[in-house]
């Protein structure tokens, strides 16, 4: 079906070449001609798309942050946060969909650490995108297999008698690390806690930073 427009632009005014004038692959391909299909037959507008597109562009760490500062300053949030964490989000405005989030704390003799052995599931909707160590395969099966070796060389190096627990990610099932509390935080409001809450700490390859860190 013909289609009068500008030669670099599809219908929906979506460039069917990058920037750099490099070949589209075959994902930006196939994204384009099902988002053409949707809108020629009217099940979606390109307002909407956008509209998504943006959200989607609008998840970030600071999602899962101010979460967690939740948790450390309202035990009752806490106490919800660790019996159904989807719901908890929710109540938050951060809807993460049909997906089965489960939450897991840190404590004094228990490190959590989050994988996905199989690809990249991740919370994408509280953490935003997995940074490309998440999705390599050394991290993936060396998380499961030496995970203390693994967390040395992100810089934290915990005693041998706290345990580790890795959890393993599916379609499905999301984890969110709940890191624990830093010391000389009493005085602190969720605003200012969320910003000790870093990326990292919620995967598990990472802590909290201290109050004079930020």
């Amino acid at each position: 079906m013909p289609h009068d427009h500008h030669d670099h632009l599809s219908p929906s005014g979506h460039p069917y070449r990058q920037d750099n004038d490099a070949p589209l692959t075959y994902f930006q391909r196939m994204e384009i001609a099902v988002r053409e299909l949707l809108i020629e037959k009217g099940h979606l507008t390109q307002a909407e798309i956008a509209t998504q597109i943006d959200r989607m562009d609008a998840r970030s760490p600071a999602n899962g942050a101010a979460v967690v500062a939740r948790a450390w300053t309202d035990p009752d949030f806490k106490a919800r946060l660790m019996e159904n964490a989807g719901d908890a989000t929710r109540d938050m405005g951060f809807d993460i969909g049909p997906l089965h989030l489960v939450a897991v704390e840190n404590t004094a003799d228990t490190h959590n650490m989050i994988v996905c052995t199989l690809c990249s599931c991740y919370p994408r909707n509280l953490l935003g995108l997995p940074p490309d160590w998440y999705k390599t395969r050394a991290y993936r099966s060396r998380a499961v297999r030496e995970p203390r070796a693994v967390l040395r060389e992100f810089g934290l190096d915990l005693p041998e008698t706290t345990r580790i627990r890795v959890h393993d990610s599916t379609a499905d099932m999301r984890y969110i690390v709940l890191p624990a509390r830093p010391v000389d935080t009493d005085g602190m409001d969720e605003a200012a806690l969320a910003k000790l809450v870093t990326r990292d700490s919620m995967i598990g390859t990472g802590l909290p930073l201290a109050p004079e860190n930020t």
